[in-house]
């Protein structure tokens, strides 16, 4: 077991180095803010970050049971029963709040060194999928030119606007995932709109790598179209394949 003094010289010392502090022990967790909480007793895991962001963990689960994001303010205090570490903070326009985590024991204390300035890039996004296409918009259809991309609309956001070789509107919704109900109604609402304040013929085609039943289904009754688009995630770039006209790669595109 690990002092009460010991495990409170630990965080103290971490918050004051920048360094990550992680508890192990027995103890309850109160909290005071939007409501009010009580966690009973259990072996938990306390995580205390360089930024203020204070983690309290089960023994199951992804999730945080409790937690304050950065900027909360830690203070320890070490008792002869218990160890106290309290996390601090006040949102703008909202109440202060209060994590509290009084152990009554400490299996385990210490603190790390983490040095990660990494950013995290995330390859294959329907944003730079749609970014790929609009390169080459003839990988679904011959005489497709692009019109604009992230076209907003009353009812959200269409991802590539189009125009066709008879000179008709097309949105094209784009789903990196098999393209559910959801997607193919999505799609009706932009062409219903479009067409509605444009006055003109307005196509839709939802570009995917698959599509459900009933989103195949709802298409075909609404008179809208689907492709199917193959596409490769790689590192540092994804390949949408077909396309023939030379593709940047994703971390080329701002």
């Amino acid at each position: 077991m690990v002092s009460f003094t010991d495990a409170k010289r630990v965080v103290d010392s971490a918050l004051a180095s920048g360094r990550l502090a992680i508890l192990v022990g027995r103890c309850r967790v109160l909290y005071e803010g939007r409501a009010a909480s009580k966690l009973s007793e259990g072996d938990r895991v306390l995580i205390v970050k360089s930024d203020g962001t204070f983690l309290v963990h089960q023994s199951k689960g992804m999730s945080a049971i409790n937690y304050q994001g950065p900027g909360a303010a830690v203070a320890t205090d070490a008792g002869e029963k218990e160890l106290v570490v309290v996390a601090r903070r006040k949102k703008a326009g909202g109440p202060a709040e209060k994590i509290e985590v009084h152990f009554e024991s400490v299996a385990f204390a210490d603190s790390f060194p983490m040095k990660d300035d990494a950013s995290l890039r995330l390859f294959g996004s329907e944003r730079q999928l749609s970014d790929l296409l609009m390169g080459d918009l003839h990988l679904i259809e011959p005489g497709l030119v692009p019109l604009k991309k992230e076209s907003e609309v009353r009812k959200g956001t269409i991802d590539i606007l189009a125009e066709d070789k008879k000179g008709n509107l097309v949105v094209i919704e784009v789903k990196r995932r098999t393209a559910e109900l959801a997607a193919a109604s999505q799609l009706k609402r932009y062409v219903d709109e479009l067409s509605e304040r444009k006055g003109r013929v307005v196509r839709g085609i939802l570009v995917a790598p698959g599509v459900s039943a009933s989103a195949h289904k709802m298409l075909d009754k609404a008179g809208l179209e689907f492709f199917k688009m193959d596409y490769e995630i790689g590192n540092p770039s994804a390949r949408i394949k077909g396309l023939q006209k030379k593709q940047k790669e994703l971390g080329e595109f701002a």
